[in-house]
Parts: structure tokens; C-alpha cells; sequence
């Protein structure tokens, strides 16, 4: 009996394993895939902010977005993200301060700043898209995160373009790690876990 066990859950952990193993890969792919073309909207997803000014990587996501709106791929951009325990501002909020200083007009800009992680933000854009009557995104994020945000996105039923923010450095040990992370976190989020 309890060789029965253990052969049961080496046989539960190797297929565990396998199957991160083969959503990571899908992820790695993804991360790299750029599918940009005309949408309603370009969904930037938050990133820290740092008093009122966004971090590197909200940066560059914010970047990337103003280059796809100047490219006239959508006529809206849509920031998302909360406070993160910061009392004054919020990822979407600077998010969209950077945008109007870079030339996007505020009429052009829609702001999320409730979520407080991947899936809170998803599901509150997912509520102002449908509000709004908006059917297609371009979801911009940093490569490694999109896989998960188009999946999220596509169960709402939104039609999806990754389109991952420029990152000039080499995959790396730590970019693995991320695809690792994701697909876990992928993984849950389809078990029903909200992280």
C-alpha cells in the first residue's frame, strides 16, 4: 500500500513538472512574439512607481505603448495599476501622467487604479473594456508576463495582440526564472487561485 502512494505521487509530481515545464516554454515563446496590429484599445500593465514618476519598467512599457499610439495601431491607451501601498499615487495614475506628457492627449487615455495585482487589474480593464464596447487589446507588458495577460484577456473574450515592451538585455538565469513563475502563476490562476 504504501509503495502505491509513493508511486502515485512521484508519478503526480513528474506530471506537475512536465506540465510547467511545457507552459514555460509557452511562455518563453510568447515573451518574444511580437503581434501588434490595429485594436480598440493598448492595455499598458502597471509596474512600481516611485513617488509620483514610474520605474524603469514602467517606463519602458509606457514607452513602447506611445510608440504603438503614434503608430496609430488604437486610438486609446488604458493604464492599470493601484497604489501598492503608496498613499498618493497610482500605477495607472502616473501611468497616464506620463503618457500626457508625452504627447497622448488625456481624451485618449483610460486609467485603472484599483488592481493590485495581475489578476485584479485584468478583471477590472476586462470591466471597463466591456463597458466601454471595446473588443480588441494590445496588451504591453514585459515579455515574460504577457502569455498569462493574453490568457486572462482571451477568457473574457477579447480578441488579444502581445506586444512586448523592447528589453535589450540577453535571456538570462533570471528571465528563465520569470518564465518558470509565470506558468506556475498561470497554472493557478486556471485552478482558480487569484494571484
Amino acid at each position: 500500500m504504501r509503495r502505491a502512494v509513493w508511486r502515485a505521487a512521484a508519478v503526480a509530481a513528474a506530471a506537475l513538472i512536465v506540465t510547467i515545464a511545457y507552459f514555460s516554454v509557452r511562455v518563453a515563446r510568447q515573451s518574444v512574439r511580437e503581434e501588434a496590429r490595429p485594436a480598440a484599445v493598448i492595455l499598458v500593465l502597471g509596474a512600481a512607481e516611485y513617488r509620483g514618476r514610474p520605474s524603469p519598467v514602467l517606463q519602458a512599457r509606457l514607452d513602447h505603448a506611445i510608440e504603438l499610439y503614434r503608430g496609430k495601431l488604437a486610438p486609446l491607451v488604458m493604464t492599470t495599476g493601484g497604489a501598492g501601498g503608496d498613499p498618493l499615487f497610482t500605477e495607472g495614475g502616473v501611468g497616464r501622467s506620463y503618457l500626457m506628457a508625452h504627447g497622448v492627449p488625456s481624451e485618449a487615455i483610460v486609467v485603472e487604479t484599483e488592481g493590485e495585482s495581475t489578476v485584479q487589474s485584468i478583471a477590472l480593464a476586462g470591466e471597463i473594456m466591456r463597458r466601454m464596447d471595446l473588443r480588441s487589446v494590445i496588451a504591453v507588458s514585459d515579455g515574460y508576463h504577457i502569455f498569462r495577460v493574453k490568457q486572462m484577456l482571451e477568457a473574457r473574450g477579447l480578441e488579444v495582440y502581445g506586444s512586448p515592451r523592447e528589453d535589450r538585455t540577453p535571456v538570462d538565469l533570471r528571465d528563465r526564472w520569470n518564465f518558470v513563475k509565470q506558468a506556475i502563476g498561470y497554472l493557478l490562476w486556471k485552478a482558480g487561485v487569484k494571484v
